[in-house]
C-alpha cells in the first residue's frame, strides 16, 4: 500500500515539512533543482537529485529508493514534472505546492551547502 497516491498529487509546505522532517520521517524530501540552486539554499535533510539528471535516466540516490518521496523545486513546476516522472517509474510521490519559495516564506529552515543559513535565489 502506498503512503501517497500515485501521480502528481500536491501537498502544502507545512504538510511536506511534517512528512519529511525528523528521525522517523515517513518520507524523503527530494530536491530536484540544479546544483547551483541547491548550493545556495535547501531544506535540512533534503536529498538532491536534479530533474535534468532524472529526466536523462539517472537513478534516485540510494537513500531515496523504495521510500515515499515529497518532491520540491524552486516554485513547484519542476517538482510536478519530477513527481510525474518518478510515479511512472513506480515511486510513491507527491510534489510541494509553491516549492522552496513557499517553504522559506512559511518560515521553515533553509541552509546552504555548508550548513549555514541559506537563501532561495
Amino acid at each position: 500500500m502506498f503512503l501517497f497516491r500515485r501521480g502528481a498529487n500536491r501537498v502544502t509546505v507545512n504538510e511536506a515539512h511534517r512528512r519529511t522532517q525528523g528521525a522517523n520521517a515517513p518520507a524523503v524530501l527530494l530536491d530536484v533543482r540544479e546544483q547551483t540552486e541547491w548550493n545556495v539554499g535547501h531544506a535540512p535533510g533534503a536529498i538532491h537529485a536534479p530533474l535534468s539528471r532524472l529526466a536523462a535516466g539517472a537513478a534516485l540516490p540510494s537513500v531515496a529508493q523504495a521510500r515515499p518521496l515529497v518532491v520540491i523545486c524552486r516554485s513547484g513546476r519542476r517538482s510536478q514534472q519530477a513527481a510525474e516522472l518518478l510515479a511512472q517509474r513506480g515511486s510513491d510521490t507527491v510534489d510541494v505546492k509553491g516549492g522552496m519559495q513557499a517553504w522559506a516564506a512559511a518560515g521553515h529552515a533553509v541552509i546552504d551547502r555548508h550548513g549555514n543559513d541559506g537563501s532561495i535565489a
